[in-house]
């Protein structure tokens, strides 16, 4: 007896580490009103009213609705495998008197809130003519079809339940109905999909036995049915990405129907959805229950009183579709396009969410402006999330370039020291890239002041104290580490400098702008590019070869070492003249502390100072292959290395020195050992 409860203990924690994990989704609409639509996309004919019904499709010819949870599941964790999820939901399908029935709705969930090829009619808003059966589509859909096309999509009837993989040709389908709970014999009663009743949905999926049970009753049944109406071994490994999005689809053709969901429950990770709280269901607009009389039928009192209604009504028409057409036009203005390349990239923003949460582009959310474009504030209303939303200059070819460059790369890289980017829009010239927000700006704005040219006028930011900085070159350093060596390929950011280092609420530093990165295998060439980058920061090699490596990045990261340190631009814009090659001539003349910022008045550590302007200028060398790598520069930024027990670095062009002796010996002494080369530098 006890070894069995030890085992079933051991049974149910294995489970629990095997399905469980903070990435499980559990939430509930009990109706959709208010603020418990939230996180609620929408598009197409789809609406919430005000009663808090989801309405999908109105009862019009040829229209297709979509409502889906806005942020992404995830179905498929890092360790593999399609996790258990179940999900619960009241429909109501209301078709007026005399017309017939539309074509049906749909649970679906899809790689992408854009459903690819969507069509009205017998697709349900779901796929198309030209997408049907198209590996690449990652739809799954469990349809509740009321509309038969003989021959075309090898249905049973036009009342039936479906799962769809990636087609509307269902894998299995049933007759719409369920199986009264009689322990005598499986009797199955039908459910008229179109009755214009509520009808409850259960939908689970159990990811370690790869079954899926469908089952349906009218909320009328007391209790859900204990045998499912469709129980089915399918195995949705193929069909599911890491992250999918779940909700609704619906449509009409010729013949029309009203598709409302009234509740909705949902959870990954094992167990049944939240039961769904029946006497919160809103009510729906049924169609008239009763005709008017015949004219003659009428005293003279109704005939008036129905003229002025039938009057009051045409009026209202009248301007309900006037306001409906100026809605329209602006949803049309601010409508999405996609192009194909679009659908393989998860996390794309409705234009019309970023145009809304940035005041329509307001100067007012500006928060700077460069060549690059102009960065502005956002608040999403979905969310709450304030965000950084860059707006790239799109002049052709090159931005078209940068933004792709953006999204491919630093969408699929996740540090610490890596400004997150959340999400990209790209409609028509406008090309829109969503980024967390970092509150204390850029390390450009502290050290030198806001006031560059398309920037609002703010007040300056409190200097930075010598321990920030270090702090700040630290974390930058720990992300060129991550981008040289800790992934699969090698990521050149080509574009280090203080106005792409951000600082976040703690003044922790991100590094962001990765709109001119190039990737390429480790070991391998990297290939010849145009020349890119900012003077002052763009090494001697790649002006002359083209090719920007791991090293590239060094020398632009030992020139904003010296920046940060000496509180000067790397060129002079009065003078012309150099930073790296001033500071190199105090290192010669032994007086290399001279060189640290002043604002600091004398508040710093004069050996860490010496350390950093050191590592500055060993970064700035004019030989790549004199330089370190980021790995060592961070070890003697965090004193994992120490400074007397330093290994051999080669400073000049020619002779190698010792560290070690360097930072033991005066300035001026260096300068007997190296003063030639340090002479011959940049």
């Amino acid at each position: 007896m006890a070894l069995r409860v030890r085992l079933t203990v051991l049974t149910l924690l294995a489970r629990c580490l095997l399905f469980c994990s903070s990435s499980d989704v559990d939430f509930i609409y009990n109706g959709f009103g208010g603020a418990s639509a939230a996180n609620l996309s929408v598009d197409g004919s789809a609406s919430v009213l005000l009663g808090g019904a989801l309405r999908l499709t109105t009862d019009g010819d040829y229209l297709m609705g979509h409502a889906f949870f806005g942020p992404p599941v995830r179905i498929v964790p890092s360790g593999g495998g399609v996790v258990s999820f179940s999900t619960a939901f009241v429909f109501d399908i209301v078709t007026a008197s005399g017309r017939g029935g539309g074509a049906g709705m749909a649970f679906v969930a899809a790689a992408s809130k854009a459903l690819p090829g969507a069509s009205p009619s017998l697709y349900l808003g779901l796929l198309g003519e030209d997408t049907m059966g198209n590996s690449s589509n990652h739809v799954f859909a469990v349809e509740f079809d009321t509309a038969q096309a003989p021959g075309l999509l090898n249905e049973i009837n036009d009342n039936h339940v479906g799962v769809d993989l990636n087609s509307l040709v269902s894998n299995v389908s049933e007759p719409a109905g369920y199986f009264a709970d009689d322990a005598r014999k499986a009797k199955v009663i039908p459910v008229k999909l179109e009755s214009g009743q509520p009808i409850q949905a259960w939908v689970d999926y159990d990811g370690r036995a790869k079954v899926l049970n469908v089952t349906i009753a009218p909320v009328s049944v007391a209790s859900r049915p204990r045998q499912p109406l469709i129980s089915q071994p399918v195995d949705l490994s193929p069909i599911f990405k890491q992250d999918m999005y779940v909700g609704f689809s619906a449509a009409t053709g010729k013949l029309a129907s009203s598709h409302y969901v009234l509740s909705w429950s949902f959870r990954t990770g094992g167990g049944a959805a939240q039961p769904i709280d029946l006497s919160q269901l809103p009510q729906v607009p049924k169609p008239p229950g009763g005709a008017i009389p015949p004219p003659h039928e009428l005293s003279r009192s109704t005939v008036i009183e129905v003229s002025t209604l039938s009057f009051v009504a045409t009026l209202l028409a009248i301007a309900a579709a006037i306001v409906a057409a100026i809605w329209l036009r602006r949803r049309a203005a601010l409508a999405d396009t996609l192009e194909e390349w679009e659908l393989d990239h998860p996390h794309r923003f409705p234009y019309r969410e970023l145009y809304k949460a940035t005041k329509g582009f307001k100067n007012s959310e500006l928060l700077g402006a460069g060549g690059f474009g102009q960065v502005y504030k956002g608040v999403l209303r979905r969310s709450g999330d304030v965000v950084a939303i860059k707006r790239i200059s799109n002049n052709g070819t090159q931005g078209m370039r940068e933004f792709v460059a953006e999204v491919a790369s630093l969408g699929r890289m996740r540090h610490r020291n890596l400004v997150e980017l959340r999400g990209w829009c790209k409609r028509g010239r406008d090309l829109l890239l969503v980024y967390e927000f970092m509150p204390n700006g850029s390390l450009d704005a502290h050290l030198f002041g806001f006031g560059r040219a398309g920037e609002p006028a703010r007040p300056p930011p409190p200097p930075l104290s010598w321990e920030q900085r270090v702090g700040i070159l630290r974390g930058v350093a720990s992300g060129l580490v991550y981008l040289h060596e800790e992934r699969e390929q090698v990521v050149v950011h080509r574009d280090v400098k203080p106005s792409n280092v951000l600082l976040g609420a703690d003044m922790a530093p991100r590094l962001g702008d990765f709109g001119l990165a190039r990737l390429y295998e480790h070991g391998a060439d990297p290939a010849t590019t145009r020349v890119v980058g900012t003077l002052g920061y763009m090494s001697p090699e790649i002006v002359v070869t083209g090719r920007a490596t791991a090293a590239t990045d060094v020398f632009a990261f030992g020139v904003l070492l010296l920046e940060v340190a000496c509180g000067c631009r790397p060129i002079d814009p009065a003078t012309g003249a150099s930073l790296v090659r001033w500071v190199r001539e105090l290192g010669v003349k032994g007086d290399l502390v001279h060189a640290v910022d002043g604002s600091l008045e004398g508040c710093y550590d004069v050996e860490e100072a010496k350390l950093v302007l050191w590592l500055g200028l060993v970064c700035s060398q004019t030989r790549p292959e004199a330089r370190p790598s980021m790995r060592q520069v961070c070890q003697y930024l965090d004193g994992e290395v120490d400074m007397q027990e330093a290994a051999m670095i080669v400073f000049a062009d020619d002779d190698p020195v010792e560290l070690s002796s360097l930072v033991s010996l005066t300035w001026s002494s260096c300068a007997t050992v190296s003063a030639g080369s340090l002479q011959g530098g940049r």
